[in-house]
């Protein structure tokens, strides 16, 4: 038998290094294939753009009774019989801290996916990074960067997690401020009640969430059959089915009712969750997220 500190240790260590590696490999196509998402497919967004103190312009609308007579735009009034008057931008940068599951179950991918679930998690982050910063807002990386605010927010991100040599399972969620967004994407396969315990903090805080469960498609069906050896990517614990299939429809109801207990316990939070999966668009989750942060919904105690 073994102890932790003399054979277990340095396997671990090494594993780490290599998942590491990998990843920094990984990131410059990933970070491509991000800005190709933005561009392509919401190119046009403005984030949470609101009319407010600022010097931008935001919008002309007709004049109401109890607007300021100096906010009236002439030129434009002149062009019809009705008076407009010229509203600015709000300029306050909102906080909006990204994370993506580097555990070792993100590797998976089936022969029926697009990509593994830790791309498409780097990807839906570093498209976020992308969007967030482009619309001015701040962004971060629990426990990897501080909130920073700057034109190439994403291509700065990928560069932090591409050389961080070990990134944790889990980030400390104790410093994120009230009134923050934090986007989390993982395959949440955790117990539903560690995933809440977890994450409790946040709901204690008046922080909104908004969940991104990236899901393989086997994953979710279960397509295995006959004599088939599972292996835990975590613990590296083995178990032999002699006939795999008598274990589907446990399996399928186990899966779906963890997903739909965790979705719940958002809904009654205020949080957002959403489902991507890997054999399809990752836009499809991008579009959705970006409704879900730039929706004006009030979260502990009033409008945003």
């Amino acid at each position: 038998m073994t102890r932790i500190g003399e054979a277990t240790q340095p396997v671990a260590k090494r594993d780490a290094l290599a998942r590491g590696r990998l990843r920094a490999s990984l990131v410059p196509d990933l970070l491509v294939e991000a800005r190709r998402l933005v561009n392509t497919v919401i190119a046009g967004w403005h984030g949470r753009r609101r009319r407010g103190i600022g010097e931008d312009f935001w919008q002309f609308r007709p004049y109401v009774e109890g607007d300021a007579i100096a906010r009236i735009d002439w030129r434009r009034s002149a062009r019809d019989d009705h008076t407009y008057v010229r509203d600015r931008e709000w300029e306050a940068a909102h906080t909006v801290w990204l994370w993506a599951d580097p555990s070792p179950s993100m590797l998976y991918k089936s022969s029926a996916a697009i990509a593994s679930k830790e791309s498409r998690a780097l990807v839906l982050t570093f498209a976020m990074a992308e969007l967030l910063s482009r619309s001015g807002e701040r962004i971060g990386w629990p426990g990897l960067t501080d909130p920073f605010t700057t034109r190439n927010g994403a291509e700065r991100l990928a560069a932090r997690i591409a050389h961080a040599p070990e990134l944790p399972a889990r980030p400390d969620l104790s410093n994120i401020r009230r009134f923050s967004d934090i986007v989390l994407v993982s395959d949440f396969l955790d117990p539903v009640e560690e995933t809440m315990e977890w994450l409790d903090v946040l709901a204690r805080r008046g922080v909104r969430a908004h969940l991104i469960e990236v899901a393989d498609p086997a994953e979710e069906t279960f397509p295995y059959a006959g004599r088939t050896e599972f292996a835990d990517p975590e613990t590296g614990e083995k178990l032999t089915a002699g006939r795999a299939e008598q274990f589907g429809d446990d399996y399928r109801l186990l899966y779906a009712a963890r997903r739909a207990e965790l979705a719940s316990w958002c809904k009654r939070l205020g949080w957002s969750f959403t489902t991507n999966h890997t054999d399809r668009l990752a836009s499809e989750a991008l579009v959705r997220l970006h409704m879900a942060l730039t929706a004006d919904i009030g979260y502990a105690g009033g409008p945003r």
